[in-house]
């Protein structure tokens, strides 16, 4: 299955990752601070969610309540995949040339990543 989850969207997975099963109310209440998002907004995009398969909706009770129907990590690998496919080539040893030349990994960093690679 393939998830597509837009950036708007990704706001809303995260809050029901967090918590889960949220009312759109709840998640209105956590996202408009930063958003400024209506309930109109979340409902738009709760409804477009639901209809892709990316979270479910149990309307057995009066508030409708939203549980996501992908892990953060099936959604992280699958943007990871689209990312390099996109920009890199399919690479990710270009990824990794590129954050090293730009400095943007740390003396930590670089040994997280030969730690990981070890272990495979």
């Amino acid at each position: 299955m393939s998830i597509q989850v837009t950036e708007a969207e990704w706001k809303i997975m995260e809050v029901l990752w967090d918590h889960a099963p949220r009312t759109m109310t709840e998640i209105t209440a956590v996202l408009s601070p930063t958003t400024g998002w209506t309930r109109h907004t979340v409902i738009t995009l709760l409804k477009r969610m639901v209809e892709k398969g990316t979270i479910s909706v149990d309307d057995s009770d009066r508030a409708k309540k939203y549980t996501p129907l992908v892990t953060r990590e099936e959604a992280s690998t699958e943007e990871t995949h689209k990312f390099l496919s996109h920009i890199f080539k399919g690479k990710a040893s270009l990824l990794v040339n590129q954050l090293v030349d730009s400095g943007d990994l740390t003396a930590d960093d670089l040994q997280q990543i030969l730690d990981v690679m070890r272990k495979k």
